[in-house]
């Protein structure tokens, strides 16, 4: 959703000093990646710290693609990598707050953040799977930028479980978003 709404509106604003930037894309995809796995080290420890490493990460991530875009590096492969490494980083980031509610023993939490990762997966699969097949699937309310805030504020805020509450619900619905989306579709055009 934000992707949709936000998508390339930082693209104009930052070119003139992106295009200076001679750095791969695909290496500011690992450094976020690298940045993400702290955050979920530091996690279990210091919340808080984790929560703003989160956001650190996560402009990293964003600054990946901007680069690949205005400096014309733009990949198949670095496509790829970045889906797969925020696969990882969705994985550490939610293993992390399940290990630190777990801890606190807040084991509703731990598995509404182990539920949330199903989710956040299965988002990711059904993008992948409708593609496969030939269809765009880039609808539905909780994609990773949304998680990636969310989590981020559960996580400086101290209101973890409530905001994982939300998270688990979204992510689902966005999973028979993406579903519904794809069967309409395949509908339309006599595939099913």
């Amino acid at each position: 959703m934000l992707s949709a709404k936000l998508g390339h509106f930082l693209d104009r604003p930052l070119t003139p000093f992106l295009k200076k930037v001679r750095i791969h894309p695909n290496i500011l995809t690992v450094i976020g990646f690298a940045i993400t796995v702290i955050a979920a080290f530091v996690i279990p420890y210091n919340l808080r710290l984790g929560g703003l490493i989160i956001l650190l990460g996560g402009l990293f991530d964003m600054l990946d693609g901007i680069v690949a875009r205005v400096n014309n590096r733009a990949t198949r492969f670095g496509a790829f990598l970045d889906s797969l490494l925020d696969r990882y980083s969705d994985a550490f980031l939610f293993l992390s707050i399940a290990w630190y509610l777990a801890a606190k023993g807040n084991h509703t939490g731990a598995f509404l953040s182990l539920g949330t990762l199903v989710g956040a997966f299965l988002i990711s699969y059904a993008r992948a799977r409708a593609e496969g097949l030939g269809e765009s699937c880039n609808t539905g309310i909780m994609e990773r930028p949304e998680r990636v805030v969310l989590l981020a504020f559960a996580a400086i805020t101290g209101w973890v479980a409530p905001v994982l509450w939300i998270m688990l619900i979204l992510t689902h619905i966005t999973v028979i978003q993406r579903a519904y989306h794809v069967w309409k579709a395949m509908s339309n055009r006599g595939l099913i």
